[in-house]
């Protein structure tokens, strides 16, 4: 039985941080208390092998939802094939003042900027390690607010060391629009400078932990063609294992006029949608299957995540898309890529 058509109106109601916050604990509590047995359970395994790892379907939870992985477990309940936690940072930090996340239900979308609050990167192992789930778990990793950019690498360093034992690939996030600066990183010599350094960092880990894992890398959708193509040849260049594209964007031109349009941060839902799309398809010509896509922005409906695919994605991953469609839209997507 699909109840969120009735709960979402009262989550509306709320201010939309503190929905969020009741959605993961009630989430968590359902879980804990068996609800959520037969959630993700009426459809069958679409097996899909990407970055050498076996995806049961390929349908993922996208990061930021579950900051500090503490839903895991109920998210991986709902259906899903992979589920990313994160953004998590070396050192706890608050993130921005709030209010810092608005709801554009006319357009379907949402404005967040959060700004990598999470309670840092120990604390996230130790539900990790507390989850039962055994599945293909992504750990996104950032940068504290107050590390310069010249130390970036540094805080990815640590992040990169502290989760590799526990996850099943990394993604290194350099494309949130609310860390002042971080989107910098996204240019040539600097991506150039880090992707060195975590891939070196990589091959040493991969030697201590016995094990290979993957790291992709998350950018924004506000990208020219010409740099999305540099980008591409940086990740092949330095043999980076696949990327997820995108991030919010910063653009408005789809929400103007709105209540709240004019809110800083960075805008996700319905309008990122061709954006994201756009994106693939140009790091998709670029890459000529060189590594793997995973397909994130405006996913509302089945339609979209096949939209991402033929566009050029093996995975897609949803996030906003809950907030308006529930868990319904994790079937829908599923049932779609068939």
């Amino acid at each position: 039985m699909n109840v969120y058509p009735i709960l979402k109106p009262l989550l509306f109601k709320l201010d939309a941080e503190k929905a969020h916050d009741l959605t993961l604990n009630s989430l968590k509590r359902a879980e804990q208390l068996g609800l959520l047995a037969l959630a993700g359970r009426h459809l069958a395994d679409q097996p899909k092998k990407v970055m050498g790892l076996n995806f049961p379907n390929p349908v993922g939870l996208a990061a930021g939802l579950d900051k500090n992985a503490m839903v895991i477990d109920g998210m991986a309940a709902l259906g899903f094939g992979f589920v990313e936690v994160g953004t998590v940072t070396p050192r706890a930090q608050p993130g921005n003042p709030q209010p810092r996340l608005f709801r554009l239900p006319e357009a379907h979308a949402i404005i967040n900027r959060f700004g990598f609050n999470n309670k840092g990167v120990d604390h996230l192992i130790q539900n990790v390690k507390a989850a039962k789930f055994k599945g293909i778990l992504g750990i996104n990793i950032g940068k504290n607010f107050d590390t310069p950019n010249e130390r970036a690498a540094e805080d990815y360093l640590t992040c990169m060391r502290k989760v590799y034992a526990h996850a099943s690939y990394i993604t290194v996030n350099i494309s949130s629009p609310n860390t002042k600066n971080l989107r910098a990183l996204q240019e040539k010599d600097a991506l150039s400078q880090l992707l060195a350094t975590l891939k070196a960092e990589q091959n040493i880990l991969s030697q201590v932990h016995g094990k290979y894992v993957p790291v992709t890398l998350k950018i924004a959708p506000d990208l020219t063609t010409e740099q999305v193509e540099e980008i591409a040849g940086l990740l092949m260049q330095h043999r980076i294992d696949g990327v997820i594209a995108t991030n919010t964007t910063l653009a408005r031109d789809a929400v103007a006029g709105l209540q709240h349009a004019e809110e800083a941060g960075g805008l996700s839902g319905a309008p990122v949608r061709d954006s994201a799309t756009q994106v693939i398809r140009t790091l998709s010509a670029s890459l000529q299957n060189s590594l793997p896509i995973i397909g994130v922005g405006g996913i509302l409906s089945g339609e979209d995540a096949k939209e991402k695919i033929e566009a050029g994605a093996s995975l897609v991953q949803l996030y906003s898309g809950l907030i308006y469609k529930g868990p319904q839209l994790i079937k829908d997507c599923r049932r779609a890529l068939l």
